[in-house]
């Protein structure tokens, strides 16, 4: 048996790191100012009433109030129609 361990089996040991992403605030839950309530890659959920989008899609709150989700009709520009998650500071 070798000493050496071959290269194919030590390459295979590493990992990246999670991203953490998803809701972070429910709803019917009390935000403040900056609080993030969404983590996501590409626009899942979309900003509604008081609450901003950053530039990795995160969705943060942008004044104090109660978090709500919404769900919506949204016509695309080919005509089909899909339902979206819109969330809203109350």
């Amino acid at each position: 048996m070798s000493k050496k361990t071959s290269k194919k089996a030590t390459g295979n040991t590493r990992d990246s790191q999670s991203q953490r992403l998803g809701v972070k605030i429910f709803g019917g839950q009390t935000v403040k100012t900056g609080m993030i309530l969404v983590r996501q890659r590409g626009t899942k959920f979309v900003p509604g009433q008081n609450v901003k989008i950053g530039r990795d899609d995160t969705l943060y709150a942008i004044k104090d109030g109660i978090l709500e989700f919404q769900t919506r009709r949204k016509t695309g520009f080919d005509g089909r129609q899909r339902l979206i998650k819109v969330l809203n500071v109350r």
